[in-house]
């Protein structure tokens, strides 16, 4: 017995050293420096960029080029989309979690009017009060696509903005509500009409972004630590939501008949075009692909390969190999943001990161699973690569937000308070992180924020 319990105790030692010193013990190194969550996520969402500037650039140039003579203008667009992301990435980096805080309300207050003035506009036009869905030159949406608004020279998506309102508005409701998130009523007003609203606002003309929105919802709702039988009830709500949704419009019944195998795709017209060619696509890049900028289906076969169909572009251009490297800087982006989310110690930060991941990788893959045809098509765009203006703002934006909570991680924020960079370094990129406080000054606060919430509802 004795030497069965030395021969394992020989192993499990054995086990130990090997774990330290093989593969394992590098990566757990490079995980435990206290900015690896920081730069993961500059890492992972900087490659996904860049792929996506290129792919657009290989999917719109032939296109460009036969419609204006130049093979650079879409490219050239969404460049200057990416430079504004990135001032935005840049702006969001800096703030502290209190203005955070503060811009939930004012930005869900301007998503919902946008979202209800394209919703008049597009209502306005099927009824037949007005010719053209808009008013005049300097405000109308696109005849073609209901989810863009123009405002003058401005060209916008309300619904990408109300994703990053819902997550920082819902964060504060949450944090707010502290302990009684845990009950239905506490989360009946107003967290479920103002989400309820803003849902089915933009479920009148984009379902995937409903889709979306409910995912990122309910991510905001776990990371609260909301009972899983409010999920359950959620989840039934939700369903015969987009039940609805998809029964009052044609087009979207037939997108779900075609996916279950009862439409047809034979015809340049019918509902199963895209989807279809989309698996031809892929089919041709095989492992390697057929070469960047050698694809053929690009030359008008496929619509909207730039957009919502550019994953099956990078399958044919290159193959299985270039969609896992996709995959895999999702996957990392998906394991960082809840890294993050799990590392603040603030409850805000928690819920905000935790939300923001969710909506990225959900979105991800919804479109995904579209165009390999494992779930319905809706027209979502792949975050990061597929062209498009707002989208990419907003998300770059989130990241930078993503960005402000990593460097405030309370490791990372007590290893940049001890070797602080230069003065000129910190005004041109980042300030410092506030210190995380102590556990007595953290009890402190949630006991007077608990008293300020009492008396804000009139309990003794």
């Amino acid at each position: 017995m004795t030497a069965e319990v030395e021969a394992g105790a020989r192993s499990r030692d054995w086990n130990r050293a090997r774990m330290r010193s093989g593969p394992l013990a590098a990566l757990r190194g490079v995980l435990a420096r206290p900015l690896a969550s920081y730069y993961l996520l500059l890492s992972s969402s900087g490659l996904l960029l860049v792929i996506g500037l290129v792919m657009v650039f290989s999917a719109t140039s032939v296109q460009s080029y036969a419609d204006g003579g130049n093979a650079y203008q879409q490219v050239t667009r969404q460049t200057l989309y990416a430079l504004i992301g990135l001032v935005a990435f840049w702006i969001f980096q800096r703030l502290p979690v209190d203005t955070y805080r503060s811009l939930g309300k004012p930005l869900l207050i301007v998503s919902i009017a946008l979202l209800a003035l394209l919703d008049l506009l597009s209502l306005a036009s099927r009824i037949g009060v007005l010719s053209s869905p808009g008013i005049g030159p300097l405000l109308h949406a696109d005849e073609l696509n209901s989810n863009w608004l123009y405002i003058g020279p401005l060209q916008m998506q309300p619904s990408e903005l109300a994703k990053l309102a819902l997550t920082l508005w819902g964060a504060g409701v949450l944090e707010a509500k502290g302990a009684a998130v845990a009950h239905w009523r506490q989360l009946a007003r107003p967290l479920f009409p103002v989400a309820a609203v803003i849902v089915l606002m933009v479920g009148i003309n984009d379902l995937g972004t409903t889709l979306c929105l409910m995912i990122l919802f309910l991510g905001l709702l776990w990371a609260a630590g909301v009972r899983w039988r409010v999920f359950a009830g959620l989840g039934a709500l939700g369903l015969a939501a987009v039940t609805v949704l998809i029964l009052t419009v044609s087009y979207r019944v037939a997108r779900i008949t075609t996916f279950a195998g009862h439409g047809s795709a034979s015809a340049q017209d019918s509902t199963g075009y895209q989807g279809l060619h989309g698996l031809y696509a892929i089919a041709d890049g095989g492992w390697f692909g057929v070469g960047l900028g050698e694809s053929r289906l690009k030359w008008g076969w496929l619509p909207n390969a730039h957009n919502d169909f550019i994953f099956a572009i990078i399958a044919e251009e290159l193959g299985v190999v270039g969609c896992f490297v996709v995959l895999g800087l999702l996957a990392v982006l998906a394991y960082t943001g809840l890294r993050i989310a799990r590392r603040s110690s603030d409850p805000f930060r928690r819920m905000v990161a935790a939300a923001i991941t969710v909506w990225l990788v959900g979105q991800a893959t919804i479109n995904i699973g579209g165009v390999v045809g494992l779930l319905p098509i809706t027209g979502l765009p792949l975050p990061f690569i597929s062209a498009g203006g707002t989208a990419l703002i907003v998300t770059l934006a989130a990241v930078g937000l993503l960005a402000s909570f990593a460097r405030a991680e309370p490791d990372a924020a007590r290893a940049l308070h001890a070797r602080p960079s230069d003065r000129w370094v910190r005004l041109l990129w980042a300030p410092l992180p506030p210190l995380p406080r102590s556990r007595r000054a953290a009890r402190k606060r949630t006991v007077k924020n608990a008293v300020r919430r009492g008396a804000k509802n009139g309990v003794g």
